[in-house]
C-alpha cells in the first residue's frame, strides 16, 4: 500500500510540473489570461493533492485505521483525474460543459482529506 501511493503521487508530481512546464511555455500563448488562470488552478490543485498522497504514503503505516487511509488516497487520486483533469480538458478544448464536474472533484478533495483527519484520530 504504502509504495503504491508512493508511486502513484510521485508520478502524479511528475505530470504536474510537466503539465505546468507545458503550460508556461506553450499554452500561455494560446489560452485567454481567464483560461491560463483556470489552467494554473488545474495545476495547483494537482500538485498539492500529489504531494497529499505522498504524505499519506509516508503516514499510512502509522495511522490504525487503514480502510479510511486507503479511501482518502482514492478520493484524493480521483480528485486529481475529475478536478484538474476536468479543468485541464476545458483549457486545452474548450468545452465548458466540462466545468460543470470540476465540483465533484472538489468534494472528493474534501472527502477525501476529512478521511485522513478521522484516520489521524485517536
Amino acid at each position: 500500500m504504502l509504495r503504491r501511493y508512493a508511486m502513484i503521487g510521485s508520478l502524479n508530481m511528475l505530470l504536474s510540473v510537466a503539465l505546468g512546464a507545458f503550460g508556461a511555455h506553450i499554452m500561455q500563448a494560446r489560452l485567454t489570461p481567464e483560461r491560463m488562470a483556470t489552467y494554473e488552478t488545474a495545476v495547483q490543485y494537482h500538485m498539492a493533492h500529489a504531494l497529499g498522497l505522498i504524505l499519506i504514503a509516508i503516514l499510512a503505516d502509522k495511522l490504525a485505521d487503514q480502510k479510511k487511509v486507503q479511501w482518502s488516497a482514492r478520493l484524493l487520486f480521483t480528485g486529481i483525474i475529475i478536478f484538474s483533469g476536468s479543468l485541464y480538458l476545458l483549457c486545452f478544448t474548450g468545452f465548458s460543459m466540462l466545468g460543470a464536474i470540476t465540483p465533484i472533484g472538489g468534494v472528493a478533495f474534501l472527502i477525501g482529506w476529512l478521511l485522513l483527519a478521522l484516520a489521524a484520530r485517536r
